[in-house]
């Protein structure tokens, strides 16, 4: 039998945001619930205090962060990049300050930034926690294949819904009700 995947818990986790931008999200198929998952997930982390990080591909010609995720994201690390994937000096040194063995990881093209990403993340042994939800690409096909890769490579793949729900643990806290009018 393989390895059972950990569990989300909040003191283990972080949220990495991946590429939300502004001059890429007109492109991506269905942006609007994509971009609509990501803010429940990062307004849910705020309330669960799970630490986030964000990136930016090239930020001078793709545009910052999105306007429609900034307001949630206000007084998270921004990290600029020109490689594609995530995991440059600087996030990985925020990684290792945080300790947090596993990641959420949310953003776009699913596949480019987010795939590079999610597999240099796995090669340095955490835990990788895709939400499929909040994963976006310009073409259905290309999403699609790239969340099957990753699947492949030892990611779990899941929902927005599903990683919030299992962050909380249980209802009937003063979290829950808050996250709850969140997710509605």
């Amino acid at each position: 039998m393989g390895r059972v995947p950990d569990r989300l818990l909040p003191q283990d986790s972080l949220v990495l945001v991946v590429d939300y931008q502004d001059k890429l999200l007109p492109a991506i198929h269905e942006a609007e619930a994509c971009v609509a998952a990501a803010r429940k997930l990062i307004s849910a982390a705020r309330v669960l205090d799970v630490p986030m990080l964000i990136t930016e591909q090239y930020p001078a010609g793709l545009g910052r962060t999105c306007a429609a995720l900034l307001e949630a994201l206000a007084g998270v690390p921004v990290v600029e990049k020109t490689l594609f994937s995530a995991c440059v000096p600087e996030v990985l040194d925020r990684l290792t300050k945080w300790a947090r063995p596993s990641i959420i990881v949310i953003g776009i093209e699913a596949h480019v930034c987010v795939q590079q990403s999610v597999l240099d993340l796995l090669r340095l042994g955490y835990t990788v926690h895709l939400c499929a939800d909040a994963t976006g690409s310009r073409h259905p096909l290309d999403r699609d294949l790239a969340i099957a890769r990753m699947r492949q490579a030892g990611a779990i793949v899941t929902s927005v819904e599903s990683a919030i729900f299992e962050l909380l643990g249980q209802a009937g806290t003063d979290p829950f009700k808050s996250v709850l009018k969140i997710v509605k």
